[in-house]
């Protein structure tokens, strides 16, 4: 094992560093610009407020994605609609937010009407909306905001095949990023944002970098891509869950890998299900 991996405390701090650059650019194209009335005032007034009203938007709908991603994989539920519900809820505090801003200047503070709010609730959903679905598709490492589980292009619409067992010697170049103390033996590798969790016999491990990055980095190592978010070692599947249509693979530790309803037909006939 090596050891030039950066550890999950580093590559949170990057990820924090990255979302809050892109924020900042944001925050100062909109001060730039200034929408909504906001052009009237100075400019440094102007990139005071959206700077602010940029990082309260993160802080509000950047933990979205993580909801939406649990959801998709828990209830499989499409990412539209999720994604759809999310930014309505989060548009309401972040609606409250932007109205407390723009009574900064009033000697006190006043309630909107309902007719106001809902009129400052539409601009702020247009304004949260756009700037989430452009903040992940930069993020996003296939430039997709991810709205439905349809594999890779050149999949054909189902999981690759599994790996041909490769007779060399030399270990799996994806293990190599792992710790030591997480062993070798390799369980499945979970897509989170634009991470991969990988999950072994001892533990899980974040490491940056894309999904279809990590799987071509498995030789020697059988295994399929069971879901768009998900590669699972078929040694590691125990049991199969199976609730109406939604099918999911019980691993060890108590992981549970969902399975995209195009690749139930390719798990039945590799004889995985």
């Amino acid at each position: 094992m090596t050891g030039s991996a950066p550890g999950p405390r580093a590559q949170l701090a990057r990820k924090l560093a990255i979302d809050l650059t892109i924020m900042s650019v944001i925050g100062v194209v909109m001060a730039l610009i200034g929408p909504f009335g906001s052009f009237d005032d100075p400019l440094a007034i102007r990139l005071m407020v959206w700077l602010a009203l940029a990082y309260a938007g993160y802080c509000i709908y950047a933990p979205m994605g993580w909801v939406v991603d649990r959801l998709h994989q828990s209830l499989a539920l499409p990412r539209a609609g999720l994604w759809i519900a999310a930014i309505v809820i989060a548009t309401i505090p972040m609606t409250l937010i932007v109205w407390s801003v723009g009574q900064l200047g009033y000697p006190s503070f006043r309630l909107p009407s309902a007719e106001t709010f809902l009129i400052q609730y539409a601009y702020v959903f247009v304004v949260g909306a756009g700037i989430t679905a452009v903040f992940n598709m930069i993020q996003r490492p296939d430039g997709s905001m991810r709205f439905d589980e349809k594999p890779d292009e050149g999949s054909g619409g189902r999981a690759p095949p599994p790996a041909a067992p490769d007779t060399s010697t030399d270990a799996s170049r994806f293990l190599d990023r792992l710790p030591a103390h997480l062993g070798t033996d390799l369980l499945a590798l979970e897509m989170e944002d634009h991470y991969v969790r990988a999950h072994t016999a001892l533990g899980s491990e974040l490491v940056l970098m894309r999904l279809r990055d990590a799987m071509a980095e498995l030789d020697g190592i059988e295994g399929m891509q069971v879901h768009r978010s998900w590669w699972v070692a078929r040694h590691a599947v125990e049991d199969v869950q199976r609730e109406g249509r939604s099918v999911r693979l019980v691993l060890p530790r108590g992981i549970i890998a969902p399975v995209s309803r195009a690749n139930v037909a390719v798990l039945k006939d590799a004889g995985w299900i």
